[in-house]
């Protein structure tokens, strides 16, 4: 037995020394076809990510489709400069920033909440059922969302504003007040995505060891305390990670939804970067100083990203990078 022990352990190493010897061509030939699969995948990235960088020159030049990139001229910093001089530069920068921090207090916790609560439920056709049903929303468009919105609450003949006028006797225009605008807004997203967001800490909560319920009860901790001892520590690094490519969207509301829920009376406190560089670019012409805007948001979301990853390292959580 002793030999036939070393014999194997003397196998083992001849595979390890083996595979340490391979120069990366002959790792790409022994795996190839798991560098095949990833084809696909990097196509996609490569064709609609990597690629259309080269569309950042046009945000310092007075870029013109028929000159195209090289023969334009260069401006510098120009647009950047009239982009920070414009009087819309504040409303747009408020109003992205109002979206955002709501956005990230009322919907980020949200997915974190029922997850929690999907987890204490012990029936499983009961728990599927509800997950089913908190799914189904995502793989909605928003021109579907925004149509079940304004049926909900039109004032002509709308389900929300029919209960308000048997309540009280008036109507509110939800979807022409300025007021109702954003809270509209956050609304839609967490209804949309609240179910899919419980999806990665659901994961992460299966990962869970039950030993450590167990120790739970054993010590006398009831139900909250399980959850607030054992369960919520499991979903720290998963939180961490998530907030910190959140972070890196901040500026990033969507068009789609934005654009479907303005109109001429809400425009107003409803305009943010995203509509805004669609109605200079696309409406206007004006590609240069819209790409200038475009680059303005990413630039601060990577130094959001990076600012709070080495802040997540300095608290003694996992950072992203």
């Amino acid at each position: 037995m002793a030999q036939l022990s070393m014999k194997s352990k003397k196998a083992k190493n001849d595979v390890v020394v083996s595979a340490s010897q391979l120069t990366n061509m002959q790792r790409i030939l022994r795996d190839k076809w798991l560098y095949f699969l990833l084809i696909p995948g990097a196509l996609y990235f490569i064709l609609f990510k990597y690629l259309p960088m080269w569309g950042v020159l046009m945000a310092f030049q007075d870029y013109s489709p028929f000159r195209g990139f090289w023969a334009s001229d260069w401006v510098g910093f120009d647009h950047f400069i009239n982009f920070f001089q414009n009087p819309d530069f504040i409303r747009l920068l408020r109003n992205t920033l109002i979206l955002a921090l709501y956005d990230l207090i009322f919907f980020f916790p949200a997915p974190i909440i029922v997850a929690l609560l999907l987890n204490e439920v012990r029936m499983q056709f009961f728990k599927r059922t509800i997950q089913t049903l908190v799914y189904v929303p995502h793989f909605m468009s928003w021109v579907i969302i925004a149509s079940i919105t304004y049926v909900f609450l039109t004032t002509s003949g709308g389900a929300v504003n029919a209960v308000v006028e048997f309540f009280t006797g008036e109507k509110i225009n939800f979807l022409s007040s300025p007021d109702w605008f954003r809270p509209m807004i956050i609304a839609q997203v967490i209804w949309k995505e609240t179910g899919w967001g419980t999806v990665i800490f659901l994961a992460a909560l299966a990962s869970v060891s039950a030993e450590q319920y167990e120790a739970a009860i054993m010590d006398g901790a009831g139900r909250f305390r399980r959850m607030w001892h054992v369960t919520l520590p499991a979903l720290r690094s998963t939180i961490v990670i998530l907030l910190i490519l959140r972070l890196g969207n901040f500026l990033d509301q969507g068009f789609q939804q934005i654009y479907l829920m303005t109109n001429s009376l809400n425009r107003d406190v409803a305009d943010v970067f995203d509509t805004y560089v669609y109605f200079v670019g696309i409406t206007q012409g004006m590609f240069s100083y819209s790409t200038a805007v475009g680059l303005f948001k990413a630039v601060v979301g990577i130094i959001l990203i990076y600012g709070a990853d080495y802040f997540a390292k300095k608290m003694g959580q996992t950072g992203l990078f």
